[in-house]
């Protein structure tokens, strides 16, 4: 019902930079919250931002490094990230809380795109 297609990962040396993107569609009527996570080899999924209509939250982290933003027209979500390093090496997951003309909110994931940092 909800489909959730990312971009933009790959590899980079530290100190670069990276920009996600993940665009949700199918029958959606309205959308909670936009966000990235991320699980290293061995590690639990994490928080690493979150957009509402209110604002956004950050992994400590990630704070002023990271950037999240949406276009709302699209559906889209995104991720810039600046000033990469080894220890942001994982693989990163959207995650949109959207209904849909047949479903109430609930929590949709996307496939995970692969960023490795270089040292």
């Amino acid at each position: 019902q909800v489909q959730l297609v990312e971009s933009g990962g790959g590899l980079v040396q530290a100190g670069g930079s990276l920009r996600l993107s993940c665009a949700a569609s199918g029958s959606i009527t309205g959308i909670n919250t936009m966000g990235w996570y991320r699980q290293a080899p061995g590690a639990q999924r994490e928080l690493v931002a979150v957009i509402t209509s209110g604002g956004t939250t950050y992994a400590d982290s990630v704070m002023g490094r990271f950037t999240i933003s949406r276009d709302n027209g699209k559906n889209t979500v995104y991720l810039q990230m600046n000033s990469l390093n080894p220890e942001d090496t994982a693989v990163y997951y959207c995650n949109v809380r959207c209904a849909t003309s047949y479903t109430p909110f609930r929590d949709y994931w996307g496939q995970g795109t692969q960023v490795t940092v270089s040292s």
